[in-house]
């Protein structure tokens, strides 16, 4: 598949659809220091009113949620909060070595890749070129993001700078096509403390309901999928995590919005650069987005990166085409391989959405991440870095800032736990959480809804979650 062809084709996929996503809002402000979230007053969100005990009967419940009406919510939070601590006084120097370790394997597949990608298109260079941007985020930059090597000596692996402030320091640090702020906001604030509610950005159930209820046979739908998987950093995740800093920048600043601008409605290439949407742009410089978003990564990968190799005499032209075919393969393959192990962390029948918000950090919080989240195959380095470490999605939810290394000894703890108190710790194939995405997304089933009024009612935000600051870790000490 050719790039170009692939915008074409997508506009008239967008323009038949509207968008990529259901509308969801946008970000506050956004201060380069330590993230901490609070509970605070969020204008404009409404939350329902918890109910107490003496309103709520297990009769009401489904067979499959009776558990909720059971659960000790208080000692559960008291086992989970402990582990975490735990966990995170046992970091050190191991976890050092360990994220060093997973540098260097990202950084054999990057050699021999960039090694190997003037010879004609073949699978050793698109795997590795592919397996060297994926690691690049999934793992290196994800965990560093959230601050997991913080409390450690790892060096410039440090929420505080890292991938920020400049292009040198994103190329050097993390190069996608994501800005690294911008993904800090959208990530870090919005997903992790807004799990599976409606606010949540990467609530799938809700960004694919043009698709569940399009009047279109399955097989449509099958492929409408099909075809935003090698595409989808680049053409929606990008701009859209983009237009979430720039509202959250206006918001700190003071400005009032552009009365036509709808701030809830997802933004993707296509709808960025659509005539009508002038109020849009106003907001979203299309200057800035592909200046400082996806004009970085598609100027240093595709046209710098194998550059070198038209000063060969002769045959330089045809090896720099086989390079740039690789790199565009590979960049496919990575999407795909993305999209495989991201966005089914949170989707299918057997996870739940839930109709408001609550604190971090309370017994409520951690219930949410569990059954919110799927994990996949884990226990060794290899199983877990062919998942980008995204199969210990349930442990980095509850805990977000912990090391490659802690999720690895912290995972089977919690399960246990789990088990104790009765509250559903989904396990399985990532194929099979792919299947069940996929369900999810061409609106074959539907997630199951928390009944939220057994929550404790001190641990509801009855205003709503935003945060003081931004950028990586949850960190109480800061």
């Amino acid at each position: 598949m050719r790039i170009s062809a692939s915008v074409v084709a997508l506009a008239v996929l967008s323009a038949s659809a509207n968008a990529w996503t259901a509308p969801k809002p946008a970000a506050s402000g956004l201060p380069k220091t330590v993230q901490q979230a609070v509970a605070l007053p969020l204008p404009g969100q409404g939350v329902a009113t918890p109910q107490t005990d003496a309103e709520t009967s297990a009769t009401d419940l489904a067979p499959e949620d009776q558990w909720v009406a059971k659960l000790d919510y208080e000692g559960f939070g008291r086992e989970v909060t402990a582990l975490g601590k735990e966990l995170q006084a046992e970091g050190g120097a191991e976890d050092v070595a360990h994220l060093e370790k997973m540098v260097s394997w990202r950084n054999i597949a990057g050699l021999v890749g960039v090694a190997t990608m003037a010879f004609p298109v073949n699978p050793v260079s698109v795997l590795a070129l592919s397996t060297w941007t994926y690691a690049s985020w999934t793992m290196i930059a994800h965990h560093t993001c959230h601050g997991g090597y913080n409390r450690v000596d790892a060096g410039n692996f440090n929420s505080r700078g890292f991938a920020l402030g400049n292009v040198v320091q994103r190329t050097k640090d993390w190069l996608d096509w994501m800005q690294p702020e911008a993904w800090n906001v959208e990530h870090n604030r919005l997903h992790h403390y807004r799990l599976n509610e409606n606010s949540d950005p990467d609530l799938v159930q809700q960004n694919l309901d043009w698709l569940r209820d399009m009047d279109a046979p399955l097989l449509y739908k099958y492929a409408t999928v099909a075809f935003f998987m090698p595409i989808w950093k680049w053409f929606y995740y990008a701009p859209n995590t983009f237009k979430e800093l720039q509202v959250a920048e206006w918001k700190k600043s003071g400005k009032e919005l552009p009365k036509d601008f709808d701030e809830k409605k997802a933004l993707t290439v296509v709808e960025l650069f659509r005539p009508e949407n002038s109020a849009t742009r106003e907001v979203i410089k299309p200057f800035d987005f592909l200046s400082k978003v996806i004009g970085p990564f598609f100027f240093l990968r595709f046209v710098a990166l194998p550059a070198p190799l038209l000063a060969i005499p002769g045959a330089g032209p045809a090896l720099y085409g086989h390079a740039v075919a690789n790199l565009v393969l590979a960049d496919m393959v990575t999407n795909i391989h993305g999209f495989i192990t991201i966005v089914t962390n949170h989707a299918g029948k057997d996870l739940y959405t839930f109709d408001d918000a609550v604190k971090p950090k309370t017994p409520s919080f951690y219930v949410r991440q569990i059954v919110g989240s799927a994990n996949y195959a884990t226990g060794t380095d290899a199983i877990d870095f062919s998942h980008g470490w995204l199969n210990y999605q349930v442990e980095h939810h509850v805990w977000p800032d912990l090391s490659m290394l802690q999720y690895q000894k912290g995972a089977p703890k919690l399960k246990a736990i789990c088990e104790k108190y009765g509250v559903p710790y989904v396990q399985e194939s990532v194929f099979e959480r792919l299947r069940k995405t996929v369900d999810i997304m061409i609106g074959k089933s539907t997630m199951r809804s928390f009944p939220t009024q057994y929550e404790p009612a001190k641990d509801k935000a009855t205003n709503g979650v935003t945060w003081k600051t931004t950028n990586g870790a949850i960190d109480d000490d800061e």
